[in-house]
């Protein structure tokens, strides 16, 4: 019979070296547990790289459960609450990274390229605590006959316990795949539907025909949807809208809705512009609106005749029906920019097959699934960092 190498043995093997990854990682070493972290590309922590322009949003000031989409509203509470955001700063400020709050609750790092400190950081905690770290390393199959056996194109490799921390399907660029839905479907594992989210929304038609030529112009807005509103920056762009509010509001679209957009949050327009007319009453009413709003947009909202008239040749009711516009501009997207430019995935393995202290399958004794790869999203601006560090570090703790 040819000689077959033995397998070596971990207690845990942990799948994707991405934010979750990382930090489960370090978890279950620090505890004295023998930990496999596995990565299919040459990268460690590919989107904290590149995240924040380079800075790395890496939580946010003011998690709350609330702020995270789920089936299960709830499910988050408990990982948030066992490591949260202010466990993340005190081992960011322990390794003495520069910090600042750049808007909304917002922690960035100080510098360009300064996201490659918070990966420098969770790799030293992770080689601290003994943790064996392949890169170019792809899983090919996993299977468990009594343990878990992890067959990869370096070599196979046992494992009492294996948390799958590959992410989503946003940003493919930097080696996002459906490697977990795949091995949930394997192990009986349901999985909430996969969508983009965080995403630009595109327009067709008259829309398109309108927006294009406005790529580029951007002006704080609040875009809403249901009970759900962002006062944020919005952006047009040659395929529809971006910018936070529109990525934020971007998770809460379903096909088919409509978004409505205040153009003047804050402000009463149709005081504004019957105010104006009072006292201005030679102005025209683009040359109004741009105090209000970018002149471009301010030009391409009123038409040509419409918009040079003096405001003393518009009657009231225009003024006020404009106003309305102004303040319930709604558009119906298209659809979304996809996983390309998606910040993030919505969906994912069902939280109702998960625990929500450890973050361990019910049916799978041993098996975790963290990050992104769970049916948990945030919103823009840290949160979902911050979950892929309370989510791993459960993990990390009980795995």
């Amino acid at each position: 019979m040819p000689y077959r190498k033995p397998m070596k043995k971990y207690d845990v093997a942990i799948i994707g070296a991405g934010a979750a990854g990382l930090m489960a990682a370090a978890t279950a070493g620090q505890r004295g547990r023998s930990v496999l972290l596995v990565e299919h590309t040459n990268t460690i922590g590919a989107k904290i790289l590149i995240s924040g322009g380079g800075r790395c949003n890496f939580t946010n000031l003011e998690i709350k459960p609330e702020r995270f989409l789920s089936r299960n509203t709830h499910f988050a509470k408990s990982a948030l609450a066992r490591y949260s955001q202010h466990d993340f700063i005190a081992l960011v400020e322990r390794y003495k990274i520069d910090y600042y709050e750049k808007t909304l609750g917002q922690l960035f790092c100080v510098g360009q390229g300064a996201a490659k400190q918070i990966v420098a950081m969770l790799v030293s905690e992770a080689i601290a605590a003994g943790v064996d770290i392949k890169t170019a390393t792809t899983v090919l199959n996993i299977s468990k006959p009594d343990e878990f056996v992890l067959e990869t194109d370096n070599g196979a490799f046992r494992a009492e316990s294996v948390v799958l921390a590959t992410g989503g399907l946003s940003i493919p660029k930097v080696g996002a795949t459906d490697f977990t839905y795949r091995v949930a479907e394997r192990f009986g594992l349901p999985v909430v539907a996969p969508r983009p989210g965080l995403v630009p929304l595109t327009v067709d038609g008259d829309w398109l025909e309108f927006m294009a030529p406005l790529a580029g112009v951007s002006f704080e807005a609040i875009a809403s949807l249901g009970q759900h509103a962002f006062r944020e920056g919005m952006l047009f762009t040659h395929k529809g809208l971006s910018g936070p509010a529109v990525l934020q509001i971007s998770s809460y679209w379903q096909e088919g809705g409509e978004v409505s957009f205040d153009l003047m949050p804050g402000q009463d327009a149709a005081h504004f512009l019957l105010q104006a007319k009072s006292s201005r009453p030679n102005l025209a009413l683009k040359s109004a609106l741009a105090e209000q709003l970018p002149a471009r947009f301010a030009d391409r909202l009123t038409h040509k005749d419409f918009g040079q008239r003096p405001l003393a040749r518009c009657k009231d009711k225009e003024l006020i029906a404009l106003a309305g516009e102004l303040k319930q501009f709604r558009v119906k997207p298209s659809g979304t920019e996809g996983y390309a430019k998606a910040e993030v995935t919505l969906g994912g393995v069902d939280t109702a097959a998960l625990s929500q202290k450890t973050m361990e399958t019910k049916t799978v004794s041993g098996l975790f699934v963290v990050g992104e790869a769970v049916d948990v999203t945030g919103w823009l601006g840290g949160y979902n960092f911050q979950w892929a560090w309370s989510s791993g570090w459960c993990a990390g703790m009980a795995a």
